[in-house]
């Protein structure tokens, strides 16, 4: 599985990247606010740190606009820079006119297996349903992901991949992982979670516990 980043914050992308592990980075208008400075600027720096794919989101509603800003996105931004396009009707056939001009999509806001293949017939290089988003009105939002990845494999001709966005716990990740979702981007907070576990932490402090006696019978 990809793991991408779900941040505009330099210094977490930063962290994360030191890892080792960080396959891609994405954004959307509401991050971008929260960083405080200029998107293009954040993304550019962004793209110079993680090398995979970087979201940077269109903001027109119109296909001409859509189209319009895709293109000048990756005319002014690094060249991993694949523009991110809202799932309506008009993000489609901006997405189509994209895919044909050879840039790389992910179609957002994603909500029903429905939506996810119309995505992909457009050519979305990834499309991101909202798990946490579908939990919050009461709904399983792990049954999105088991959907698309059924409808999937009904379709063999499907190159598109799952991006599981709206992540709001390691157990998301870790479902998206056994259903077969080809990527997650998620928080900071999450990967850290991930990460962390109370055995590992018991095993290395005895480890390092034994070790300073070895080191203080070497010295005796």
């Amino acid at each position: 599985m990809e793991f991408f980043l779900d941040t505009a914050d330099v210094d977490e992308i930063r962290e994360i990247a030191a890892w080792g592990i960080l396959d891609g980075v994405t954004t959307n208008p509401s991050l971008i606010k929260k960083s405080g400075r200029d998107f293009k600027k954040v993304v550019a720096e962004i793209a110079s740190i993680c090398d995979g794919p970087i979201s940077a989101e269109v903001t027109a509603m119109d296909t001409a606009g859509m189209i319009e800003q895709g293109l000048a996105l990756k005319a002014e931004l690094p060249d991993n820079v694949i523009i991110k396009i809202p799932c309506t009707p008009e993000g489609l056939a901006a997405t189509k006119v994209l895919t044909e001009a050879g840039i790389d999509t992910n179609v957002t806001l994603i909500f029903s297996a429905a939506q996810a293949l119309m995505a992909a017939k457009a050519g979305a290089t990834y499309v991101s349903p909202f798990i946490g988003r579908i939990d919050d009105t009461g709904h399983d939002g792990m049954t999105l992901i088991a959907e698309i990845m059924d409808t999937w494999s009904n379709y063999h001709w499907i190159t598109t991949k799952v991006l599981a966005a709206s992540i709001r716990h390691p157990t998301h990740v870790l479902q998206c992982i056994q259903l077969g979702a080809h990527t997650a981007t998620m928080p900071a907070k999450i990967f850290r979670q991930l990460m962390k576990h109370p055995l590992t932490d018991r095993g290395l402090e005895g480890f390092m516990k034994d070790w300073a006696e070895v080191e203080k019978a070497g010295n005796a």
